[in-house]
């Protein structure tokens, strides 16, 4: 068993957690949440559906799982998992979260490889892509809102986007050149 596991609450039982059951409700739990939203129905499921935690022990699990290298579902996942069967435990309630996903992943590249060639694949891919491009370039305004109104701010990013697209350099090396000159421009300065 994992030691950093919070205990239950004075006076509280381990509630009985079949693996089956476990395996279960995890994939259910894969194969509905997309995005941050999976967090939400570990909640429910843990905490108001079989009441496998109560709050505190959740949100010390959630803690746990944020200081852990990885996803917070799957850490908290993991972390329930053990708590409840132990290892094995830990095991079925990762592979129960992480298979929906894998498998329509899985599928999704087997018919990418299927119709890489058809022209309709390409238009679709297309489209996806400049979906994504959009949509990060809205969150990168939104991050970077203050950075847009300072020139060097707009500098940095021009030169990172030349060395990157025009250029051609590959992401480590633009790294190694913009990080350096990003972290002195923005160091901390001293009182004056």
């Amino acid at each position: 068993m994992l030691t950093s596991s919070p205990t239950p609450s004075a006076g509280l039982t381990k509630p009985n957690a079949p693996l089956a059951d476990l395996f279960l409700q995890f994939l259910i739990v894969g194969a509905v949440s997309f995005g941050g939203g999976i967090i939400a129905y570990e909640r429910i499921l843990l905490v108001e559906k079989r009441k496998w935690l109560n709050a505190d022990q959740f949100m010390a699990y959630l803690a746990i799982s944020q200081t852990m290298p990885g996803l917070n579902s799957v850490n908290l996942a993991i972390l329930t998992g053990d708590y409840l069967r132990g290892i094995k435990g830990s095991i079925i309630a990762l592979l129960g979260l992480v298979l929906p996903g894998s498998a329509i992943i899985l599928l999704l590249g087997l018919i990418y490889t299927a119709l890489t060639d058809h022209a309709i694949t390409v238009l679709l891919l297309t489209g996806i892509a400049a979906g994504a491009t959009g949509l990060l370039a809205a969150v990168t305004y939104r991050i970077g809102d203050a950075h847009w109104k300072k020139p060097i701010s707009l500098i940095l990013i021009a030169a990172t986007f030349v060395l990157m697209s025009i250029v051609k350099l590959p992401l480590l090396e633009v790294l190694a050149i913009m990080a350096p000159i990003s972290l002195f421009i923005y160091r901390p300065k001293g009182s004056s």
